[in-house]
């Protein structure tokens, strides 16, 4: 009887490379001429989010893009942001939240699951574990042609694959 083996379909943030490049957009941010002089910032609003303020809704939104060409260079998916779609006028100054999502919702494992048993409806077996769904075969060669068609589906969240046996 040959073993089974599994691997683990995760959503999870590196929150040190998130931390370095939201550093880094903090220093551009205080260096660029285009943002001198408009009061731009990034910083952590919580353990779940970061806020962008400006002066203007435009420097809001361009401070936005310099944040996200800063996580593609740190190989952070953009499907982990969840930023909102007008900044927040405060006073003067406009407030931009962006929202940090990981892990994967019950829908979203469901939708995940459903997508592999439609593919492989016999010998593959997809459970869903609190945030994350292990997914397990006899074949190895399952697996991996599993992990391919996942990464090719055009899913709202970022997905890793884990612990693969």
């Amino acid at each position: 009887m040959a073993a089974e083996s599994s691997f683990d379909v995760v959503s999870k943030l590196d929150r040190q490379e998130v931390d370095n490049a939201l550093n880094q957009t903090a220093k551009e941010l205080s260096q660029r001429f285009d943002f001198k002089g408009t009061g731009s910032s990034i910083a952590w609003s919580g353990e779940q989010g970061v806020e962008i303020k400006a002066n203007s809704e435009g420097r809001a939104k361009a401070a936005l893009e310099v944040f996200k060409e800063k996580l593609i260079k740190r190989n952070v998916s953009l499907k982990a942001i969840d930023p909102a779609d007008e900044p927040r006028v405060s006073g003067k100054e406009y407030r931009l939240p962006i929202a940090l999502k990981e892990g994967i919702s019950t829908e979203d494992a469901k939708k995940i699951s459903k997508i592999v048993r439609d593919a492989y409806p016999k010998g593959v077996k997809a459970q869903v574990q609190g945030d994350e769904l292990r997914v397990s075969s006899k074949k190895k060669d399952e697996l991996q042609a599993i992990i391919a068609m996942l990464k090719e589906k055009d899913l709202d969240i970022a997905l890793q694959f884990v612990n693969f046996r």
